[in-house]
């Protein structure tokens, strides 16, 4: 069983890797000997590198389906991260990322008017991060969704994304009615999830609270306006949540919900960071869409993968070749996606882009993932000839 001693094991890793520091050398030029008349220097950039080779992740096409990565909980300057739009671009192709979502908060914006920066003249514009995002996001040939936060600062009902969006104001103007928010932006063709269910903090549920699927989040889901729950939010796994997207055929999502730069937050390109897996038909916003409708989403963070049962086994055997002798398994990892493997001895790790042999006896008929996660504390299985 994928245990909480590995999981923690894992968001260590992340905290590591967040702590990481960036250098660059920076250095008077050496040839500078004496200040000239006018009193000008000439400055040296010392060992600045070039733009580095964007991270790539390794995953296999899924039948008729390839699998691409993102990112639906990201905010910027105009709500409360501290980062322009530009730049969240440019993360996510650093991170080898196919398609994010902006989703600044329509309730909570601290950068605009009072005592903050000004930031622009548009302050009752809620699409100005997108717009300022799309022109890079072209550029560099990222997918880019138009959506937003809802911010409820009570539970229930909480916080949810709306993505897929047309446009952010008609749900912005709808912002004394949470349930009506969700209704605009169901009636504009989105896509709404709960955001980090099992939150505890003043926008969550209280300390000793039992998490649980409130009667305000089945009434949204049952009225068509809640379409997925994120499973796994920043550093916050939720493993109750994917008990409640099985009953509900809800899809399953992992988020960074990133305030602060990439490198504060992660560190530098982190495998462990989490991001949704998405099986598209096309590498396109239209396919996306449509595959998030069709609940074809899994998430992938902290070392684990999880989702539905039947996605994770086409997952597992695009991924994974499993050749069987007598008393012998040798599995090849052709993905960036490792696995906690078990075939009735001890646990085994095959990490990334790796081969692994298994010594199993006569009467083992299948392999157990133990990081690959099919439900609640529930590890994916894999039968054997």
């Amino acid at each position: 069983m994928f245990n909480r001693r590995h999981f923690l094991k894992q968001l260590a890793l992340l905290g590591t890797a967040a702590a990481t520091p960036f250098s660059m050398g920076w250095g008077q030029d050496d040839s500078t000997t004496a200040p000239p008349p006018d009193g000008t220097f000439t400055i040296s950039h010392g060992n600045f590198r070039p733009r580095r080779t964007p991270r790539t992740i390794t995953v296999p096409d899924v039948g008729e389906y390839k699998v691409l990565k993102g990112d639906f909980h990201i905010h910027t300057v105009f709500s409360d991260g501290t980062v322009m739009p530009k730049s969240r671009v440019a993360e996510a192709v650093d991170n080898g990322l196919d398609v994010i979502s902006i989703t600044d908060h329509i309730e909570y914006r601290p950068n605009f008017g009072g005592n903050s920066i000004k930031l622009l003249d548009r302050n009752d514009d809620h699409n100005i991060a997108y717009d300022l995002a799309k022109p890079e996001a072209e550029k560099q040939n990222l997918i880019l969704v138009r959506g937003t936060e809802i911010t409820k600062n009570i539970m229930p009902p909480g916080h949810f994304n709306a993505i897929f969006l047309q446009d952010v104001n008609p749900v912005a103007a709808a912002v004394d009615d949470w349930r009506k928010m969700l209704a605009v932006a169901t009636d504009q063709g989105g896509f709404v999830h709960w955001n980090h269910p099992g939150s505890i903090s003043s926008f969550g549920f209280k300390e000793g609270e039992p998490m649980r699927f409130t009667d305000e989040h089945e009434a949204a889901y049952k009225s068509g306006h809640l379409h997925g729950i994120e499973v796994f939010n920043g550093f916050s796994f939720y493993p109750a949540a994917m008990q409640w997207c099985e009953e509900r055929n809800l899809g399953m999502l992992a988020n960074s919900d990133i305030h602060p730069s990439e490198w504060e937050k992660y560190g530098d390109q982190n495998p462990q960071r989490p991001i949704t897996l998405i099986f598209a038909k096309e590498r396109t916003y239209d396919s996306i869409r449509e595959a998030f409708f069709a609940r074809r989403t899994i998430g992938f963070a902290a070392g684990m993968v999880f989702g539905p049962q039947e996605w994770l086994e086409k997952l597992f055997a695009a991924c994974i070749t499993v050749s069987a002798k007598p008393g012998l398994l040798t599995l090849t990892n052709k993905s960036d996606i490792p696995c906690l493997i078990q075939a009735g001895g001890a646990m085994r790790e095959l990490p990334a882009q790796e081969r692994l042999n298994v010594y199993r006896s006569y009467n083992v008929n299948k392999l157990t993932v133990h990081n690959w996660l099919v439900g609640t504390n529930q590890p994916l299985e894999i039968a054997l000839g």
